[in-house]
C-alpha cells in the first residue's frame, strides 16, 4: 500500500490531504505539523481574528473529527528534523520515523525579523494563530502601534488597530505603500485610505536605531533624519522566509524555495513541494516564481493529489489573491513584471481598477472595491484578447464589450 507523507499542516498541506481521499486514494495519508493547530485559515489572521470577529475553530479548514474519519493521521505540534532520501525516511523532533513513498514538502515559511528586535517583548510578527493571540493582547486603545512596512500585513494590521482605537504609525523604506505589489496608482489610493483613517504613513524613512526600556521592550524607533517615534509595539511586516532546511539538508535544489517542475515535482521523483514554499515554472513565461496565496495553495494542492492517484497535472491557472483594508477589498490577478502599457479605471467612490497591458493583452490587473470588474478582469487575463485601453478606461464601458459575443458570461 503506497505511503504518502506530507511535511506541514498549514493551508497547501491540509488541502492535499483532503484531496487525496477526495479522489479515493487507498495508501496511508500522515500529515505532519509543526503547530499544535489542525490546518487553518491564515488571511483572517490580520483581520477578523485580529479584530476579535472570528475564533479559532471557525478559522480551522475541516473540523478535527475529518481527519480521523477520513484516515488521515496527523500529528500536530511535531517537527520533522532530518529527512533520508536515501531510505525514504522523516525523521520527527519525538523520535518517531515516518516511511515514505511519497513526500509533500508544505512547510510553508517564517515572518522575516529584525535580529535587534528578536528578543524584545513587545516586537510582533504576524504568521501563525500564537503570533495573533499574542497581538491581541497588547491591542488597548490609546496604545502606540509603530509598523515597520507598508505591505499586506503591514496595512491589514494598521487598518485593524485603528478600528480598535490605537495610535498607528506605519514606516516603510520605499518611496510608496505597497511598492513591491501595486502600480503607483493603487499605491495612492491606499496611502489616502489609510490617512483618512488616521494613520501616520511615512514612506521612504530608513530606520537608524532603535531605543529600549530596562525591561527590554522597544520604547521608540529612530529614523535617518533623527526624529523618534515613540512606540508601546512595533510590528515587523517585511515579508516571509521561506522554510527549505529540511529541503535543503536533503541536497534537494533551494533558490529562494524548494525549486519543483510544473508537476511541483523536486529532482527526486518521490518528493514534491507546495505552497508557499515551492519555487516553480511560471506557465507563460517559463521562469520560476514562488507565489504566497491561498489558491495558488489549494490549486498545487489538487495538481499533487491528481498526480499521485494516477492522473499527472501540472499549475496552469492564472494566480490571483486578495487584502482587506478598512471597508475596501483589493483584489489581484496576474503577473505585473512584464507589461509595456498601464490603464487606469477609476469608478465612483472607492472604485479604482488598474490594468497592466503586454502587446495589447491583459497580464494583470488590480481592483479595489468592485468585485464584478475583478471577475472581468480575471477572464480578460486568462483568455488573452487584445483589448482597446481606452474602454479599459472609461468607466462607462462595461467589461462585457471587450469579449467575443459567444464569450460574455464573467
Amino acid at each position: 500500500m503506497s505511503r504518502v507523507v506530507i511535511i506541514g499542516a498549514g493551508h497547501a498541506g491540509g488541502e492535499l490531504a483532503a484531496a487525496l481521499r477526495a479522489r479515493k486514494f487507498e495508501g496511508s495519508v500522515t500529515l505532519v505539523g509543526a503547530e499544535p493547530s489542525l490546518p487553518y485559515s491564515r488571511p483572517p489572521l490580520s483581520k477578523a481574528y485580529l479584530l476579535g470577529g472570528a475564533d479559532r475553530n471557525e478559522l480551522l479548514l475541516r473540523p478535527p473529527e475529518t481527519y480521523e474519519r477520513s484516515g488521515i493521521d496527523v500529528h500536530v505540534g511535531c517537527v520533522a528534523t532530518s529527512l533520508n532520501r536515501e531510505r525514504r525516511v522523516v525523521v520527527l523532533d519525538s523520535g518517531v520515523e515516518l516511511a515514505y513513498d511519497t513526500l509533500v514538502l508544505a512547510t510553508g515559511g517564517r515572518a522575516r525579523t529584525i535580529y535587534e528586535l528578536a528578543d524584545a517583548p513587545n516586537v510582533f510578527t504576524v504568521r501563525t494563530l500564537e503570533d495573533v493571540d499574542r497581538l491581541r493582547k497588547r491591542f488597548h486603545a490609546g496604545a502606540r502601534l509603530t509598523v515597520v512596512g507598508a505591505g499586506y500585513i503591514g496595512l491589514e494590521i494598521a487598518a485593524v488597530a485603528r478600528a480598535l482605537g490605537l495610535e498607528v504609525t506605519v514606516l516603510e523604506m520605499q518611496d510608496r505603500v505597497l511598492a513591491r505589489v501595486t502600480a503607483p496608482p493603487m499605491s495612492t489610493y491606499f496611502h489616502e485610505l489609510h490617512t483618512e483613517g488616521g494613520v501616520d504613513v511615512r514612506v521612504g524613512v530608513r530606520i537608524e536605531d532603535f531605543e529600549f526600556a530596562s525591561s527590554g521592550e522597544v520604547t521608540g524607533v529612530r529614523l535617518h533624519d533623527g526624529t523618534l517615534v515613540d512606540s508601546d509595539l512595533v510590528l515587523v511586516g517585511i515579508g516571509l522566509v521561506p522554510s527549505t532546511e529540511l529541503a535543503e539538508a536533503a541536497g534537494l535544489h533551494v533558490e529562494d524555495g524548494i525549486v519543483v517542475d510544473s508537476q511541483l515535482r523536486t529532482a527526486d521523483p518521490a518528493v514534491y513541494a507546495i505552497g508557499d514554499v515551492a519555487r516553480y515554472p511560471d506557465p507563460t513565461r517559463g521562469m520560476l516564481r514562488r507565489l504566497e496565496s491561498v489558491p495558488n495553495a489549494t490549486e498545487q494542492a489538487r495538481v499533487v493529489a491528481a498526480t499521485i492517484c494516477g492522473e499527472p497535472a501540472s499549475c496552469t491557472s492564472v494566480p490571483w489573491f486578495w487584502s482587506d483594508q478598512y471597508d475596501v477589498k483589493l483584489q489581484v490577478v496576474g503577473w505585473s513584471a512584464d507589461y509595456d502599457e498601464l490603464v487606469v479605471r477609476r469608478g465612483d467612490g472607492r472604485h479604482l481598477s488598474v490594468f497592466y497591458l503586454s502587446d495589447g493583452r491583459v497580464v494583470s490587473a488590480e481592483v479595489a472595491n468592485n468585485p464584478a470588474e475583478f471577475a472581468a478582469a480575471k477572464k480578460l487575463v486568462a483568455t488573452g484578447v487584445v483589448v482597446d485601453s481606452t474602454h479599459l478606461s472609461d468607466p462607462q464601458f462595461s467589461l462585457r464589450g471587450l469579449f467575443p459575443r459567444s464569450d460574455t458570461a464573467v
